[in-house]
């Protein structure tokens, strides 16, 4: 059983509120709202059950108590876990490559969420895994996972705000053609492929990624990349599209002769903490596969 409990004093500026509007401007979704109106300790003041339409005083209490069961079926499997950051909301990451983040067809248990899983039940916890921010196998980098739903629903919601600040690194083929500047072009699905998208003026969703060039050596150029969006694959597609593919990806450039996976990396992640409201700002040092690129 996962449990988490959160204590609000109510002030003045939120006398009047109903329980729901008090918890909905904490960034409560209105599912998880719910969720605690059915549970018979979800929500109380002064030890007695409180109602969602109760209109809330100044020096109330208010508890919210989130309980989860293990629900999902993740095997826990003893593997590599680099934690950059904990604590009893958050879980930062840095994922190494060829790791799926979720279990899939033909990766049951070899994926971030088996290790993550193995690390719960290590310390006698149970796990809702649930990472916020999406890397492909083959990326490395920096990932946040939601310890309850909480901090996932608040998350969730910088994620879809554009509020989590994502930097990646990525080495490319060639030199670029300006030093600073801003790709702005839409990507589909490419037809007749499940899997594998394209620039398409046409057809495709708004997709915009910043670029910078950090540095150029012998024919490749380390690349510090900012989505506006977040398309399938849009840093692999939208560099491709420049004249510039990543070396190593198997769907857009399998150039394999310096690398053995796509050369991408998620370096950084800014956000403010769900609970604290704190800023948070996370790196991950350039893994040695793309530096031994400028060396």
């Amino acid at each position: 059983m996962i449990k988490k409990t959160l204590q609000y004093k109510i002030t003045e500026k939120d006398q009047g509120k109903t329980v729901e509007q008090f918890l909905r401007s904490k960034g409560y979704s209105h599912r998880l709202v719910v969720k605690l109106r059915n549970s018979p300790t979800g929500l109380t003041i002064g030890g007695e059950l409180a109602f969602t339409i109760h209109r809330l005083q100044a020096g109330e209490i208010l508890i919210a108590t989130l309980e989860e069961e293990n629900s999902q079926n993740i095997v826990p499997v003893e593997l590599p876990l680099n934690i950059v950051y904990e604590d009893e909301d958050i879980l930062v990451v840095n994922k190494d490559a060829g790791v799926p983040i979720h279990p899939s067809q033909g990766h049951f248990d070899h994926t971030l969420a088996n290790a993550v899983a193995w690390y719960y039940q290590s310390k006698g916890q149970t796990l809702v895994y649930r990472a916020i921010n999406r890397l492909d196998r083959d990326t490395t980098g920096l990932l946040i996972i939601a310890k309850h739903a909480l901090s996932a629903s608040i998350l969730s919601k910088q994620m879809k705000a554009r509020e989590i600040r994502r930097t990646y690194l990525a080495v490319c083929k060639g030199q670029l053609p300006t030093e600073v500047g801003i790709i702005n072009a839409p990507i589909a699905r490419k037809a007749d492929s499940a899997i594998e998208r394209c620039v398409d003026f046409s057809n495709g969703e708004s997709a915009v990624t910043h670029y910078r060039v950090r540095y150029y050596q012998d024919g490749y150029s380390l690349v510090e990349l900012h989505l506006e969006t977040g398309r399938t694959h849009q840093i692999r597609i939208h560099m491709q599209y420049l004249g510039n593919p990543l070396p190593g990806d198997y769907l857009y450039c399998p150039d394999y002769s310096k690398i053995s996976r796509t050369a991408l990396h998620s370096y950084r992640l800014a956000f403010c903490h769900p609970i604290t409201g704190n800023p948070m700002d996370f790196y991950a040092p350039l893994p040695t596969d793309m530096t031994a690129f400028f060396q």
